[in-house]
């Protein structure tokens, strides 16, 4: 039996970057869903801290979390946000 990976990215914008960072996480969503591999790919934002943002995901292995991270629209991501995250944390985990 595949065990599926879950993927839990914590993403903090920095002050005053809060609509910048959303706007272009917002952006990720259908394509990476369409990907090969994505079972799950939902974006939460923290009721009360608005600069804190969490995706939950689930690849069917981590090569396909690797080629997703190779996708133009994330790396289109990266170079939208460079300079306005504060923090980000991705933690791989299985679900026991």
């Amino acid at each position: 039996m595949t065990k599926i990976l879950t993927i839990v990215a914590r993403i903090e914008a920095q002050e005053g970057k809060t609509e910048l960072v959303k706007t272009e996480m917002l952006k990720l969503l259908e394509p990476t869903r369409k990907e090969v591999g994505c079972i799950q790919y939902d974006l939460h934002q923290d009721n009360e801290n608005p600069n804190v943002f969490v995706f939950h995901e689930q690849w069917e292995s981590e090569e396909y979390l690797q080629a997703h991270l190779d996708t133009p629209h994330i790396i289109n991501y990266v170079k939208a946000v460079d300079g306005s995250i504060a923090s980000f944390v991705l933690n791989r985990m299985t679900k026991l």
